[in-house]
């Protein structure tokens, strides 16, 4: 038998909303500190110091490959089976 009583409505499930993504799942603590980009709100000064920096060295490793081909250097393989830069000759030198 029920006990007199008023009684108590189950909970009712929280709806998802839209944009709640990955952050509205039960996960486990492991997950979350492996993927933790997942759970933290995107900071703009470092996604713009990011691509700064990626540009930055990108542009620097253009700039060295085209200062190389300039100077007509290439790089070769001798007997021993190392590296070395060495001038672009002619077969008629």
């Amino acid at each position: 038998m029920v006990p007199p009583g008023p009684s108590v409505p189950p909970p009712i499930p929280k709806a998802h909303q839209a944009g709640d993504g990955i952050r509205s799942m039960e996960t486990s603590g492991v997950f979350r500190t492996l993927n933790f980009e997942l759970y933290v709100k995107p900071n703009k000064y470092f996604m713009a110091f990011g691509l700064a920096a990626i540009t930055g060295v990108t542009g620097y490793l253009i700039w060295m490959k085209q200062n190389h081909a300039d100077q007509g250097l290439y790089t070769a393989m001798d007997d021993n089976n190392e590296l070395y830069l060495t001038k672009k000759r002619s077969k008629w030198d």
